[in-house]
């Protein structure tokens, strides 16, 4: 890969990296057009090559021919011949009126459709609602008669690159750009082992499966009608985890949507086919709302007795009373609440807005205790600073190309056990006493480099050392311990400021709640766990003071 934009071809150089790791990877999966594809491309001429890619990079598959002005290709006409030839390119396609309104400008469009003048002044939407039903099917570009001069080209391998692309990634939001990125410095990558066989997909029909789900997704968030995608997705669970987790999730949306809307019997059989986190607390809510309490207090019950996370464990504990009373059951005790240290703060209301969180800091910041507005990123950073090699350790189906920022199972309910012994060396080191050098090196060689866990925008050298002074391992071992319990949802609540007293070696962390505000679900979780282990915590409400006058 080109690691300096020296090369004015650095993009090409890019794809044709692609092609010849798709090659080597993925022979067995590629289809004849794929593999010829491959084949061919090398052989075109240079600005043919690059004036595809320019295109395939951009945004959308038309492209107006004066749009298409680069130095190192030249003559665009004549690197586009080859590609006609090859029938990758349609010199004239038909397109349709809101594709055309896509291409043309405002005055072009006016000119066009030779438009009265209380029409041009209109915003192009309006102008392509008025015209819609009488040019309702579609026409070459130069049928349309738009009255410049000009060719429109589509790309019609669009699909097939997007197919390699997500052959090369391993998911589709990832594109072209991360390489640009990559070469420019801005982002930098983990350099993970991989191996002829490191690839996201194993057989023909998991690529499939992948595209039809994204299909579905899109279109559904485009607005398609639920019933409509709901008839696309499979209906019975796919043999491969992560592909599963992609259609529970699919079908956990459209659950939603139909709960949303009150129609709640599809919503409980979607919800009842997902296996995605949160669908069978709310199969219990619909049950509760259809009135079936039995139902919902027996679902609740199993629930509650193996409940799959700390949030719905959360949840139960609110329902559960309210579905006793409902079946005319005794009421049973409450727990009691664990003692939260709270404080009330009346401040000055800013006169420009500012977040209330920097108001409390400055309020509460002193000369021999700064106060620090972190977040999550400071325990969630010196997590991935002890944890680094574990995160990235070469677990095989992990990693697959050069630009992963995290491994593909991260959120998976396996993530942990997989690399259970990394895990352990390194919180064995919160023991030893070796975990402030381990964090200290580690900082210091991946600097900059991509993780899920470090927020290398405030992890400066005077936080890293003050937090090492002040937080005890045992409490960075207790708060990792939780975060490895469940990654996906314990990696955030965290109170959004951090107090540090030097010269004591202490620390406090505060929430801060403005006017009106209140504490979060999962704020409520990392609370409530601090005040059970002693952790140093409170709760700041701010009110404003009242003006004088």
């Amino acid at each position: 890969m080109i690691k300096k934009l020296d090369d004015p071809f650095y993009y090409l150089a890019n794809f044709q990296h692609v092609l010849a790791w798709i090659g080597d990877r993925y022979q067995d999966l590629l289809s004849e057009d794929e593999r010829a594809f491959i084949g061919c491309f090398p052989a075109l001429p240079q600005p043919s090559k690059a004036l595809l890619v320019r295109m395939i990079m951009r945004k959308g598959s038309l492209f107006r021919t004066s749009k298409l002005a680069y130095d190192e290709i030249g003559d665009i006409q004549a690197a586009v011949a080859p590609l006609v030839g090859k029938g990758w390119l349609d010199p004239d396609p038909p397109i349709t009126l809101t594709q055309l309104f896509g291409l043309l400008n405002k005055s072009e469009i006016a000119s066009a459709f030779c438009l009265p003048a209380d029409m041009a002044t209109l915003k192009k939407p309006q102008q392509l609602d008025a015209l819609r039903d009488g040019f309702a099917e579609p026409r070459p570009f130069s049928s349309w008669h738009p009255g410049v001069n000009d060719v429109v080209y589509e790309v019609r391998i669009m699909t097939m690159c997007d197919r390699l692309r997500l052959m090369y990634f391993g998911n589709l939001h990832q594109d072209w750009s991360t390489f640009i990125l990559s070469d420019l410095g801005i982002h930098q990558f983990e350099k993970v082992a991989l191996t002829a066989s490191s690839r996201a997909f194993h057989t023909c029909r998991e690529i499939d499966d992948y595209c039809h789900l994204h299909q579905c997704r899109q279109r559904f968030e485009e607005g398609a009608a639920a019933a409509d995608i709901l008839s696309q997705v499979p209906q019975t669970a796919y043999d491969n985890p992560w592909l599963e987790a992609r259609r529970a999730k699919l079908l956990f949306a459209l659950a939603r949507h139909y709960e949303k809307n009150t129609e709640l019997p599809a919503a409980f059989d979607l919800y009842r086919a997902s296996s995605f986190p949160g669908s069978r607390l709310r199969t219990v809510r619909v049950l509760e709302k259809t009135q079936q309490f039995a139902a919902a207090f027996a679902l609740a019950q199993a629930a509650r007795d193996m409940p799959e996370n700390e949030a719905e464990r959360q949840q139960l504990l609110r329902i559960m009373p309210r579905l006793r009373r409902k079946l005319g059951l005794p009421k049973l005790a409450e727990p009691a609440a664990l003692p939260m240290n709270a404080v009330n703060l009346k401040l000055v209301r800013p006169h420009t807005p500012c977040r209330v969180e920097v108001l409390v800091r400055d309020y509460l910041t002193q000369p021999h205790a700064p106060v620090l507005y972190v977040e999550n990123c400071l325990i969630n950073s010196l997590f991935g600073l002890l944890c680094w090699n574990a995160v990235f350790a070469a677990v095989p189906g992990a990693f697959f190309h050069p630009f992963q920022r995290a491994p593909a199972d991260l959120n998976s309910p396996d993530f942990v056990r997989r690399r259970q012994q990394q895990f352990a060396a390194c919180l064995a080191q919160l023991e030893s006493g070796q975990y402030q050098a381990t964090i200290r090196q580690t900082c210091a060689d991946k600097a900059g480099i991509q993780s899920p866990f470090v927020t290398w925008e405030i992890l400066s050298d005077d936080l890293l050392e003050i937090a090492l002074a002040c937080l005890p391992a045992s409490h960075l071992k207790k708060w990792f311990e939780r975060m490895l319990q469940d990654i996906a949802s314990n990696c955030a609540g965290y109170p959004d400021l951090i107090q540090f007293w030097p010269q004591e070696k202490r620390y406090r962390m505060i929430e801060v709640k403005g006017p009106g505000d209140r504490l979060q679900d999962n704020q409520i979780r990392w609370l409530e766990y601090c005040a059970a282990n002693d952790m140093p915590v409170q709760v700041c409400y701010v009110e404003w003071q009242q003006d004088a006058g």
